[in-house]
Parts: structure tokens; C-alpha cells; sequence
């Protein structure tokens, strides 16, 4: 006898329930793309203990009649496609017909439908039609779906608090907000208000309403394109940051995605902006051909492939960088200020000394940074570039980033800060910071042009895993133009024998042992960042210390360094270099404003 049989539509579309409705948050999304595939202009929707004992969600969209209502119930029934060829060019957001039957089988559906010339009304119960009916509704559609997962426990005890499911739907809803800030949207949670937007199609409005006045009053605009793709939206100040990278919003023509790759095309714009365990909010649309995306990849259709994807994580990465660059605002001080606590690198560092006498060729003992017998700015000045100062010329040179302001120096705040005069109000500059990105900068400029090698005295032995013994010859083709070559040494080993100088006085096996780690899960090694890491320390401990008298010519030397900057807003590690005081706060402090 047969042991094979093919199953029935009703647990066909439990499977399918399983992979696209996972929680009512993915119930939520299915349902409110179909609203917009219906060119819905306003979307309610209405939860209820987290969606676990109703959600509904009001459009008023195209609508259907009859015929069509029904077989929107039937599994693979869809508008969207009609030939296989369709499916590589989807402009809609739905398309597979997968979802209402999937939601159906697994819930009390009650579906009410109006195209402007039919009304109708189906009730579905765990994939069995109760009822079919005309009825009075307005233009539109109106879906409730009641007692979710009810017979299918197992499924129910996946999920978590009412409070937890509500916080998913809530941030589902907002991404489409920002994605579709053309159509309004209205959220209740137990019957109370909780978001609502518009649909004026303003996203700065909807940046406001989500992340609140600072970051949309500082956000800057993005628009940008290539031949394949144009990129528009915002990118919020780098001073304002979140702990997660859940915040970077990326929509390809309007369909919210999740691609790895291009957010960290975003973080690394940003990077020199901010501590490196911050991220940053970006809000992006990237339209481009449809034949150019696939979107049917995964059930939940958060995953897709893009042709040309090299292409344009370049495209993003040099328009963001572009953008911050031109339009990096000062942060201004706040009443309250949030603190956040950054740590410094861990990497054990080599001498300042050498690292000086190596990079600018200059005598160790003509410059010593940690005892401070000599002058650092003059000495650093004569190493680095020769400059005359006068006080009439000094801070009137052209600056290399154009976000930089005239400023005039006058004078010092308990030896630490810098204080200085600008067109929107009083400049505090932290002197240590300011040198730390000059020196880095320098030291970048300098140090990455060519790395002289040392031979190990006595080889360094890594122990690693067979998988990446058998990717040594993938993992050298990257570290190439690093000038590190790793041998096999055994089976479970790799050895060092020679490296560059500027690695000397580190932790060998700590420093390969990251990069291998780094490898392993991303398959790819971008040491240029570890580099970075370790210049940026070395120009972290070679800087004007705090609590340090410095004479009018040494401030206004460090900010005649800080012009030099390409980014001089922020050190390496992400700290502010300077921050002001506006003239519009201090009338409003002094009580002058009225």
C-alpha cells in the first residue's frame, strides 16, 4: 500500500500559516500591504490584547466585489501575477495569494468589501466558510481576525506578553509610516490612540512624530542616484544614536527590507561620527528596475537578492558620506544631556615614541608626548606641516570641511576646554579631543601609504579550526594588501612569521583571533576598521592631556589643526570635538528673549 498522499487545502494552508503568519505582528503586515496594493489612502488599525484576541484593519482602498472576495480565501488566488515571467517583475507588495487563506486557517476571519458597486461580507472560521453574503459597508475593506491561534496551541504559547506582540505591531506600523508617508495611518491599542499620521506625504513630519523634534529638525536630506538606482529619504545627525541597528530603515521601491550588506554600507558612512557601539537612524527608499530585485525569497518576504548589489552599496555609502560630510551640524547643548559611556579600545598598543619616529621620521627624542618636557603643539606643527601664525590670519584659512565655522579664541576653561566666539553663539572645544582627530588624521595619511616589516624573532602560533584552515588561501587573499601571510602549522594551527610594523608591540594571537572570528561569520575581514582602531589609540595617547594651561597660540593652533580635518565634528572614537551654546539659549536662559 502507498504510504504518499497528497494533503488537504486546509492543512496545506496551516503549513503555509506557519511560515507567514508567525505572530500578529506578520499578520498585521500581510494585511496592511494588501491595503496599499488596493491604493489605500488611509489605513486604521485596531488591536486587542496584543492582537492575540482581535485585530482589525480598515482601508479605503479599491475594495472587491464579490467574486473576488471569495477567492481571495483560496490558496495562490492572487491579482498581482498572472505568467511566470510576472514573477520577476513584481511592482506590488503582495503576490503570492498566500496570505488571507493562511491567516483564515488559523483564525476567526470576518472580511467586509466594498469596489463602489458590490458589498460584501465572508466569515471564514479556522479555514471553513460560515458565511457569504451581501452587506452594507462603506468603499473599502475591513478585515477582523478574532481568537488567533486558538487550535493551535502550540503556536499560542510561542508568543509572548500582550504588551511585547503590541510593541512589534507598533514598530511594524511605523516603518510603513515612513515608507508610505504619503498615506495616513491611525493605530489603537484596547481603543486608545497611540500613533497616527497625516499622509500629507512629508517623511520629515513622520521622522517627528516617530523619533521626535531633534532628530527630524536636524535630519538631512538624501537624493541621490546612478543609472540603476536613485536613493532619497534622511539621515539623521550622527549625534543622535541608538544601542541597536534596528533603526536603519531600508525600503526597496517602497518594500521594507532587510539587507545586512547595505546596513553596514550605512554604518560605515557614519562611522567616523559616532562611538562604535552606537548606530545611527537612516530612513531610505531605493527605487530601481523590478527585474533588478528579486523579492520572492523568503515567506515573510523581508529577504530579497539584488543584481548589481556591489553597485550599490558603493552608491550608498558615498552619498551618506557626502551628506554628513556637507551638512554635519555642531551639537548644540540641552537642558538635559544624556550620557553615553564609550570604551576605549582594548587593543594593547605599541610605543608612541617609535610610531612617531617611524611615521614622520623624526628622532624619538625630539618629541615626547606622555612627559610633555617639550612643547606638543610647536613640535607637532614642525613635524607634521609647517605653519606661520599671526593673530590676524590664524582662523580666517579656508577649512577643508565646509560645515567648519569662523571662529575666534577667547580663551580657556579650566585648562580642559577651549573656548571660542562664532557666528551662532559660544564654541566649547575640547582640546584633547581636537588634537586626538588632528594626530589621527595625520598618522592616517601617513601610515597607510606604505608598512615596512619586521621579522618575528620567534613566530607567533594561532590555534584555530579545521574550517578555517581549509579557507587559508580565501583568508590571505584579503589580508594581502594588510601584508600579512599566515601559514598552516599543524592541523589545527596557522603561523606568523613576519608583520607589518605597525603591529609590532600588539597582541598577536588576541588581534588574528578576532579577525579570524570576524571572518568566520561574515566572510569577509575589513582589517582596515581594526586598523583604524589602533591609530585612533595612538592618537588618543600622543594628544594635549586635560588640565593643561595652553597660551593663546597653542588654542588657536589646535583649532587651525581642527580646520585641517576632513571630519573634524567628532574624535575617532566618536565624541564630540566641539559643541555650542546658541545665542538663541542664552537669551532664552538670561530671560532676554522676550
Amino acid at each position: 500500500m502507498s504510504k504518499i498522499r497528497q494533503l488537504d487545502e486546509h492543512i496545506t494552508n496551516m503549513i503555509a500559516a506557519g511560515e507567514v503568519v508567525e505572530r500578529p505582528m506578520g499578520i498585521v503586515k500581510e494585511c496592511i500591504e494588501n491595503s496599499i496594493d488596493a491604493h489605500a489612502n488611509h489605513i486604521e488599525v485596531h488591536i486587542y490584547d496584543g492582537g492575540l484576541s482581535k485585530i482589525t484593519i480598515i482601508d479605503d482602498g479599491d475594495g472587491m466585489d464579490q467574486i473576488d472576495a471569495a477567492m481571495a480565501f483560496e490558496r495562490h488566488a492572487t491579482s498581482k501575477i498572472k505568467e511566470e515571467s510576472d514573477l520577476w517583475n513584481i511592482h506590488s507588495l503582495g503576490f503570492r495569494g498566500e496570505a488571507v487563506p493562511s491567516i483564515a486557517s488559523v483564525s476567526e476571519v470576518t472580511l467586509k468589501t466594498n469596489n463602489g458597486k458590490e458589498s460584501t461580507r465572508i466569515q471564514v472560521h479556522y479555514g471553513k466558510r460560515i458565511s457569504y453574503q451581501a452587506y452594507p459597508t462603506p468603499k473599502g475593506t475591513q478585515i477582523d481576525i478574532e481568537n488567533l491561534f486558538a487550535k493551535t496551541p502550540a503556536r499560542y504559547k510561542h508568543l509572548k506578553t500582550t504588551q511585547y506582540e503590541f510593541s512589534l505591531i507598533s514598530d511594524v506600523v511605523q516603518k510603513f509610516a515612513l515608507g508610505y508617508p504619503h498615506i495616513s495611518f491611525l493605530l489603537t491599542h484596547n481603543n486608545v490612540e497611540t500613533f497616527k499620521t497625516t499622509g500629507k506625504g512629508n517623511l520629515q513630519e513622520v521622522i517627528l512624530q516617530i523619533f521626535g523634534r531633534e532628530c527630524a529638525k536636524g535630519a538631512i536630506l538624501i537624493d541621490s542616484h546612478d543609472d540603476d538606482y536613485h536613493i532619497s529619504g534622511y539621515a539623521i545627525q550622527p549625534n543622535i544614536t541608538r544601542a541597536t541597528k534596528y533603526y536603519m530603515y531600508v525600503y526597496m521601491n517602497h518594500r521594507m527590507v532587510r539587507q545586512q550588506r547595505l546596513y553596514k554600507s550605512i554604518q560605515d558612512a557614519y562611522h567616523a561620527y559616532m562611538p562604535s557601539d552606537r548606530y545611527p537612524i537612516v530612513v531610505l527608499n531605493i527605487e530601481m528596475d523590478a527585474q533588478l530585485i528579486d523579492v520572492n525569497v523568503h515567506p515573510s518576504k523581508w529577504e530579497v537578492r539584488l543584481s548589481k548589489e556591489k553597485q550599490l552599496e558603493n552608491l550608498i555609502y558615498s552619498t551618506i558620506q557626502n551628506a554628513l560630510r556637507n551638512h554635519l551640524q555642531i551639537p548644540e547643548i540641552q537642558p538635559v544631556k544624556e550620557k553615553v559611556k564609550v570604551e576605549m579600545p582594548s587593543f594593547d598598543l605599541y610605543k608612541q615614541n617609535q610610531i612617531y619616529e617611524e611615521v614622520f621620521e623624526k628622532k624619538a627624542s625630539d618629541y615626547n608626548p606622555i612627559n610633555q618636557k617639550t612643547n606638543d603643539l610647536s613640535i607637532k606643527t614642525e613635524m607634521i606641516e609647517k605653519e606661520e601664525i599671526s593673530d590676524n590670519d590664524t582662523l580666517y584659512i579656508e577649512p577643508l570641511n565646509p560645515s567648519f565655522p569662523e571662529l575666534t579664541v577667547i580663551g580657556q576653561f579650566h585648562g580642559n576646554y577651549i573656548l571660542a566666539q562664532g557666528d551662532k553663539g559660544l564654541y566649547i572645544i575640547d582640546q584633547h579631543a581636537a588634537q586626538e582627530k588632528y594626530h589621527y588624521e595625520c598618522l592616517r595619511r601617513n601610515i597607510f601609504k606604505k608598512c615596512q616589516m619586521q621579522t618575528l624573532l620567534i613566530p607567533e602560533i594561532i590555534q584555530t579550526t579545521p574550517g578555517i584552515l581549509a579557507q587559508l588561501k580565501d583568508i590571505n587573499a584579503l589580508l594581502a594588501h594588510m601584508q600579512i601571510e599566515c601559514e598552516c602549522f599543524g592541523e589545527d594551527a596557522l603561523i606568523l612569521r613576519e608583520i607589518p610594523i605597525w603591529l609590532k608591540d600588539t597582541d598577536l594571537t588576541k588581534f588574528m583571533q578576532d579577525i579570524l572570528d570576524f571572518y568566520q561569520k561574515n566572510q569577509k575581514i575589513d582589517l582596515e576598521e581594526l586598523r583604524k582602531t589602533v591609530l585612533a589609540s595612538i592618537a588618543c595617547h600622543s594628544s594635549i592631556r586635560f588640565n593643561r594651561k595652553l597660551s593663546l597660540e597653542e588654542m588657536k593652533q589646535v583649532i587651525l589643526d581642527l580646520k585641517k580635518c576632513e571630519q573634524p565634528f567628532s574624535c575617532p572614537h566618536g565624541r564630540p570635538t566641539m559643541i555650542c551654546i546658541t545665542d538663541q539659549q542664552l537669551e532664552k536662559d538670561f530671560y532676554r528673549g522676550g
